[in-house]
């Protein structure tokens, strides 16, 4: 969550505090969002769903501890159910050609585990190494919320070659819920996930800067 689903959040809590008849002080609200911002205010919401008609945990008023509890096997299911999608993509696309998923954070772990195209090329017995690579670094993406930074398109193969070329380079093909596929090209970046800057980059970054300085020494 972020700060505009904050007010959202607040609301919720104090929905389920009201149902359990108890009052939320000021301790505890500050407890539950430092427990609860990591998560998304959907996973959130359900989660208290979960815990409000579960017919045993249920009758009492819910801990932190006990939503982080649900929300962490919540974040792990995600993480299966991505590289499900990711598997299938790779089976039935293939590393010829660009995809597009509906979520941001499979850009992330794919990028980080090589790319499209070296996932795609890897061997059926390289695949169980590859998912608990791939559901570790995804959860750990969860975790940042917003503040992951992801390629707006996964490149294959093709692509690759007709933008050396020149040539026109086909759309991809876009994986899972088309709209939130397009939303996640529109947010995406076409530079590294990782920023590299050379010392001579460096350098030359720090040169007018320095100059300035310079001269306004000796002004003085």
């Amino acid at each position: 969550m972020n700060a505009s689903d904050r007010s959202q959040f607040f609301k919720i809590l104090g929905g389920v505090y009201d149902f359990y008849g108890r009052d939320l002080s000021t301790f505890a609200g500050t407890v539950w969002w430092q427990s609860c911002e990591r998560f998304d205010l959907e996973q959130v919401t359900k989660a208290f769903s979960a815990h409000l008609m579960d017919a045993e945990h249920g009758r009492f008023l819910p801990k932190p501890a006990d939503l982080v509890r649900v929300l962490q096997g919540t974040r792990t299911d995600r993480s299966l159910m991505a590289w499900a999608k990711v598997l299938d993509a790779i089976q039935h696309v293939g590393a010829y050609t660009s995809v597009c998923f509906d979520d941001g954070l499979i850009h992330a772990a794919i990028e980080d585990m090589g790319g499209w195209i070296t996932l795609c090329r890897s061997t059926n017995d390289e695949l169980p190494f590859l998912q608990k690579r791939f559901c570790d670094t995804f959860k750990a993406y969860t975790t940042r919320g917003d503040d992951v930074a992801y390629p707006a398109v996964l490149k294959g193969v093709a692509a690759l070659e007709n933008g050396t070329r020149g040539y026109r380079v086909e759309k991809p093909t876009l994986i899972g819920d088309a709209t939130r596929a397009q939303q996640v090209m529109e947010l995406g970046s076409d530079s590294p996930k990782t920023r590299i800057t050379s010392p001579a980059a460096l350098l030359a970054s720090m040169s007018p800067r320095l100059a300035g300085e310079q001269q306004q020494a000796g002004a003085a």
